[in-house]
């Protein structure tokens, strides 16, 4: 199977799997997405989305965000790993947002990166899922399952992300982020497929006979 055939039937597959893709992130506003995805690096979505509730009860915009201390900020979200840094990255950017952008986050991706906290990666889920601007957020998921199933040669996310720009229509890059992620997490984990067992693994390499290393980013 050649990598555009591939590619095809991953999007057909994918479709019927999850036809539906709600941001597993829980916010009500872009400038709360952004804290909640500011927050899930290095920590699962269930846990930020048990954090967010109590910190967006006492500062649900950047205006009120801005005014609190980086010890109250840091009690609220300590659950979710690197309080200290996340914390004055919150209060840090909360502060420019409403200093430079009168209290709006901006959707200009390269404005977004310059935040504190905020790499390209949290930028691009942030103009794709709040704003919807076309954007291919990459992260481990999505890094591992594009080498296993021959979309990319990439040693790293930046890499990955230009070839799964090339490979699929722009129109496709919100959704499909959204359910490579589901799909990683659920059926091609990292420890329970090695690139052989779920699947499309099995679809697009049917005759694999070892284990996939994947290069790690």
């Amino acid at each position: 199977m050649k990598k555009l055939e591939r590619a095809k039937y991953i999007v057909r597959k994918l479709e019927e799997i999850y036809p539906q893709t709600p941001v597993p992130l829980n916010s009500r506003s872009n400038f709360q997405l952004l804290i909640a995805v500011l927050l899930s690096a290095q920590c699962t979505d269930k846990r930020v989305n048990k954090v967010t509730p109590k910190l967006f009860s006492i500062a649900k915009n950047a205006v009120e965000m801005s005014k609190l201390s980086l010890d109250t900020v840091y009690d609220i979200i300590r659950p979710c790993g690197l309080a200290p840094k996340k914390s004055r990255a919150i209060v840090g950017l909360s502060k420019i947002i409403v200093d430079k952008y009168k209290g709006k986050v901006p959707k200009d991706l390269s404005l977004l990166e310059e935040l504190p906290g905020v790499g390209h990666k949290t930028a691009s889920v942030l103009i794709s899922q709040g704003y919807g601007i076309p954007a291919f957020p990459v992260d481990t998921h999505i890094h591992r399952l594009a080498q296993r199933w021959g979309l990319t040669k990439g040693s790293n996310v930046k890499e990955t992300e230009k070839d799964l720009k090339r490979i699929f229509p722009k129109t496709l890059w919100n959704k499909l982020h959204l359910q490579i992620i589901f799909y990683g997490r659920e059926y091609c984990t990292a420890r329970g497929c090695d690139g052989r067992n779920c699947e499309i693994c099995k679809k697009c390499y049917p005759n694999r006979l070892k284990p996939y290393k994947t290069k790690k980013p």
